[in-house]
């Protein structure tokens, strides 16, 4: 299956932004009100299935697939947290959004954090969910990773693991998330599988070089974050044993200036999918006092 072929909840459009970059974006809801949903690390658009239905009622939604991903155009591009603080810039220029909130999963978490600081007058409010960024490495740890991660290492991880990959992103796993193993398995005879599990690598990279933690105090953005508490992957166990999700939600809230911290029961990593009614609900809530405040 090609990239093109994966099946979306709404139409999809192309936005063709500089550097022969053409940018996957599905808009609904017609609210001056914007919010830009930016996925994690090896995700795309459908993350936010079931989100963007009830969401679309009050506020005007964009989400993207980042260059590499999903159905946005594959290529050898310059990755980093800068690079994509500026892909969302420009792609607010393209539809005329002035200003926007960003709703950011795991990495997407990352790099709304960045954004924010580097555009704080176009950037309205953050929605960081399990965010990237909180957990902090050092250059030993950053090294590890990387080691460990490679693009051979994804381009030819068996089906088995595939769909262990994603399984470990829920406390359980709902039905209607198996469609996600499905594609990863897919995409794996794309003639551009192997660009895109480059922009992975790189993604990956980008977070370990360009770190967050330190900046946090600086947003001036209200922000509203959410970790599950029985997330698997932050942190990452086999480097931080002694280190609880709880901690580290705890000490990147504590840096931000009048966050407020949701830590959600029963919920792994994919919160926004895992908890989408709980979810749905508070991000409502967070907007609309942010608006009246």
């Amino acid at each position: 299956m090609e990239f093109s072929e994966l099946k979306y909840p709404d139409p999809v459009k192309s936005v063709n932004l500089g550097n022969n970059i053409s940018l996957a974006v599905t808009e609904t809801g017609e609210s001056e009100e914007a919010i830009i949903f930016i996925h994690g690390l090896a995700s795309y658009i459908p993350a936010w299935k079931n989100n963007l239905p009830e969401l679309k009622k009050y506020f005007r939604c964009i989400a993207i697939d980042l260059p590499g991903y999903g159905k946005s155009s594959k290529g050898d591009y310059p990755v980093s947290m800068d690079f994509y603080a500026d892909i969302i810039i420009e792609l607010m220029d393209k539809l005329k959004v002035e200003k926007a909130a960003l709703a950011g999963h795991s990495m997407g978490g990352h790099i709304s954090i960045f954004t924010a600081l580097k555009f704080p007058d176009r950037i309205t409010k953050l929605i960081l969910i399990s965010p990237a960024g909180f957990e902090t490495f050092t250059e030993e740890e950053s090294r590890f990773i990387k080691e460990a991660s490679t693009v051979d290492v994804l381009v030819n991880n068996p089906v088995e693991q595939l769909g262990k990959n994603v399984r470990v992103n829920f406390y359980k796993m709902p039905k209607d998330a198996e469609f996600m193993i499905d594609d990863r398995i897919a995409i794996r005879d794309s003639v551009d599988f192997a660009a895109y599990c480059k922009t992975v690598i790189k993604s990956l990279h980008a977070m370990l070089d360009e770190p967050v933690f330190e900046k946090l105090e600086n947003l001036k953005q209200s922000t509203l974050i959410f970790y599950g508490k029985d997330d698997l992957l932050i942190p990452i166990k086999t480097i931080h044993k002694s280190l609880t999700t709880k901690k580290v939600a705890e000490s990147g809230a504590a840096k931000i200036p009048g966050s407020k911290l949701q830590m959600i029961p029963e919920c792994g990593h994919f919160l926004q999918f895992e908890k989408a009614k709980k979810f749905n609900s508070e991000v409502i809530k967070f907007i609309a006092d942010s608006i009246y405040d």
